[in-house]
């Protein structure tokens, strides 16, 4: 089982942290479906990575390495209506799964963060459990932990480290198939007996919360076959 920790530390400079904002848009009158929001998050993050602006020379590329380079901080926020319009000018990517729509920006300095995304609000993210259905071709499939409650900003945030946890063990014609897909991923809780079988494995990649929010520091969140 390989391991990914993201532990704070009191040395850290405030100024320097580096975060990827990632925005759900949650309409008050037709909100989506919790599973739909936590698999385009998944898949956002991580085409924000292996966007050809994230390659070297890209105009993405510096501030990806130096977030990558620190603490891979994810912060989720909310928007609906003109508040989501707005940050479409932003860089970044936007994912659609059926009826939700989540945008994975550009990571920079959160003492930086543009006013666009500075004033959506963290907090009140949460919508209720659905029933996901089957696992779409050729999606990854993500597994949260059954014994840990998360809202579904913070769930967010952590699906969208264990897909990015993924593409290195991917080889290249995957990563192109997967690509083809939109990096299409499937997000499920299983049984508390199968996410410990899970979590045993040596081929399952398995993040660790820093602990900032919701959760104790080290909490298993989210594991993800390498495979």
């Amino acid at each position: 089982m390989l391991v990914d920790r993201h532990h704070a530390t009191d040395e850290e400079d405030p100024a320097a942290v580096r975060a990827m904002p990632v925005v759900l848009r949650i309409e008050k009158a037709d909100p989506p479906s919790r599973t739909e929001v936590l698999e385009a998050a998944a898949a956002a993050a991580v085409a924000v990575c292996l966007d050809e602006r994230a390659a070297p020379g890209g105009e993405w590329h510096d501030e990806l390495v130096a977030w990558v380079r620190g603490r891979i901080r994810k912060v989720s926020r909310r928007a609906r209506g003109a508040h989501w319009e707005a940050v479409l000018a932003l860089p970044g990517v936007t994912v659609t799964v059926g009826g939700a729509q989540v945008r994975a920006f550009v990571p920079g300095k959160v003492s930086e963060l543009p006013r666009e995304l500075s004033r959506l609000q963290i907090s009140g993210s949460e919508l209720p459990a659905d029933e996901p259905g089957p696992v779409p071709p050729g999606a990854h499939e993500l597994w949260l932990n059954p014994r840990v409650a998360m809202t579904a900003g913070k769930a967010a945030a952590q699906v969208g480290h264990a897909s990015m946890l993924l593409a290195p063990h991917l080889s290249p014609v995957e990563l192109e198939e997967w690509a083809g897909l939109e990096y299409r991923c499937a997000v499920r809780t299983p049984s508390a007996a199968d996410w410990d079988a899970l979590v045993a494995r040596p081929d399952v990649v398995l993040v660790r919360d820093a602990g900032y929010t919701e959760v104790a520091p080290g909490t298993a969140t989210v594991a993800v076959n390498r495979t």
